[in-house]
């Protein structure tokens, strides 16, 4: 009987993918060892995260193959609602500092 062949991809992809996970990993935890503190900590984690989400989606999940139409598709609505919680973030930052200055 034959056996379904499907798209192999070489070891030496997924140990470079596993090496650079762990790399990330130990620098999200340098970030707490070197007590980074405030939007400087907050920022390294959230990028050294992203990075390695993205990681995970590209390699594991397959996705650096399929097409770009589905690229779009997937990650366009998560990134979109991300813009729009940094835009409700920075009106809910206006809108605390004008109360403060009008009602303190």
């Amino acid at each position: 009987m034959a056996s379904g062949t499907g798209q192999q991809h070489p070891i030496r992809l997924y140990l470079t993918v596993w090496t650079l996970l762990f790399v990330l990993s130990t620098l999200s935890y340098l970030v707490d060892y070197f007590h980074f503190y405030g939007y400087l900590r907050w920022s390294l984690i959230i990028l050294l995260m992203v990075m390695k989400a993205g990681l995970i989606v590209a390699v594991f999940m397959h996705m650096a193959w399929e097409r770009l139409a589905l690229v779009y598709a997937i990650l366009l609505p998560p990134l979109s609602l991300l813009v729009l919680m940094g835009l409700m973030a920075i009106e809910a930052d206006y809108t605390f500092g004008t109360r403060m200055l009008f009602f303190h």
